[in-house]
């Protein structure tokens, strides 16, 4: 070996030989055959299109902290050619990388798998290409979310020509498609309000304890999840100190919410969804109502079996008799928390579902798709620690 360079073989396999050369002033290592410790060193390139708004920052910083991946390519359309930390100046210290014009050959080049984060209609036109280059793709909006394509027609008013591909998808919920995840290529990570909605009755469902046709969901939401392009709902001067219902009977996670209860029910379900705006940034607090089939049941027997129900699940905490989700509790995780009422006099059952909505609602349960569709820890580089007060 020359003086800046020397030989090491790996203790966990003597027939494993590399080479680190350190005559410059990055270090390099060569790897001259298979070794499962230096695999699990080498960082898996990860791109992100769209990573501008709020769903792209939290991408970026999740999987900045990742320890099995970095982030090779970040995309964007009005904001190709800008430096990252020019959009968000609180991350110009740690993440150099300019946001790139959006060049599906360079994506696929370079990364193993890929977050859209663009606006729905858009992602149906490109995650088809990047699949077939052989990316892993996880689109955050809601153009995969859908078994059937007329559903999504009917609500987001854009046709389709890739149902072939489209009935390939699958539902980015963890917490019930968890095996399923791990054979994907291609992922509809759920909405926001799904997610928390679906968190809180996806038990009640299966297990018929409920009357499917009794569902009402009321929902409230931080204005985070409005994007960060200008709105004039969202000015401070129009939320704050103020508490208003918006998309009344026709908010578009309608479906969405109920294609997946009808699967679990195993008959068509539709539900009252009504969400609502807070003046907050982020989380979402969903309560929902339903008639119980057996009006004996009780609270205690309900939280039992939702925490056998949810025993594999390592973001979804079932809260203890009387105490109720709070949505600070969640923010800046990844967990669910979940509380449970039954009303003996209205015979109905109420269950609270705190998220924060940037990250169990999109980011953080993108990665955990990831985390799993690579074969990893699902709980690697998630955060279960709230930011609090």
């Amino acid at each position: 070996m020359g003086k800046n360079h020397f030989s090491l073989t790996c203790i966990k396999d003597p027939d494993c030989d590399y080479t680190i050369d350190y005559s410059s002033k990055i270090l390099s290592i060569n790897i001259s055959s298979q070794c499962s410790i230096m695999s699990d060193m080498v960082k898996k390139p990860i791109g992100i299109i769209g990573a501008s708004g709020y769903g792209g920052v939290q991408l970026v910083r999740l999987l900045f902290e990742h320890p099995k991946v970095k982030i090779a390519y970040l995309g964007g359309d009005s904001s190709a050619g800008k430096e990252y930390g020019s959009i968000y100046p609180h991350l110009a210290h740690c993440v150099n990388l300019n946001v790139e014009k959006i060049d599906l050959d360079e994506v696929a080049n370079r990364c193993e798998a890929v977050f859209l984060g663009l606006p729905n209609g858009l992602a149906c036109d490109i995650a088809p290409v990047l699949v077939k280059k052989g990316c892993k793709v996880l689109d955050l909006s809601a153009d995969y979310r859908f078994d059937n394509l007329d559903t999504y027609t009917d609500w987001y008013k854009k046709d389709r020509t890739d149902r072939e591909f489209a009935s390939k998808a699958i539902y980015g919920l963890p917490e019930l498609h968890h095996e399923q995840i791990k054979q994907a290529q291609l992922i509809g990570c759920p909405g926001c309000y799904p997610t928390a909605s679906l968190l809180a009755l996806s038990f009640l469902l299966n297990q018929v304890l409920i009357d499917p046709s009794t569902v009402i969901i009321d929902a409230k939401s931080g204005t985070s999840g409005g994007g960060r392009q200008g709105k004039i709902n969202m000015l401070l001067a129009e939320a704050d100190n103020s508490l208003g219902a918006y998309g009344v009977a026709n908010h578009r996670h309608t479906p969405e919410i109920e294609q997946i209860c009808s699967n679990l029910a195993r008959q068509d379900v539709a539900v009252q969804f009504t969400p609502h705006l807070i003046p907050m940034a982020r989380g979402i607090l969903s309560t929902v109502y339903a008639t119980l089939r057996d009006p004996g049941l009780v609270r205690e027997d309900l939280i039992t079996i939702y925490n056998a129900f949810y025993r594999s699940s390592p973001f979804v905490t079932i809260l203890s008799n009387g105490i109720y989700p709070q949505t600070k509790w969640a923010c800046g995780t990844n967990l669910a928390y979940i509380g449970i009422q039954v009303d003996s006099r209205t015979g109905r059952v109420i269950v609270l579902s705190a998220i924060d909505n940037l990250i169990k609602g999109q980011a953080g349960q993108a990665v955990q798709c990831l985390n799993l569709m690579m074969g990893w820890d699902e709980e690697m580089g998630l955060p279960k620690l709230a930011f609090y007060p």
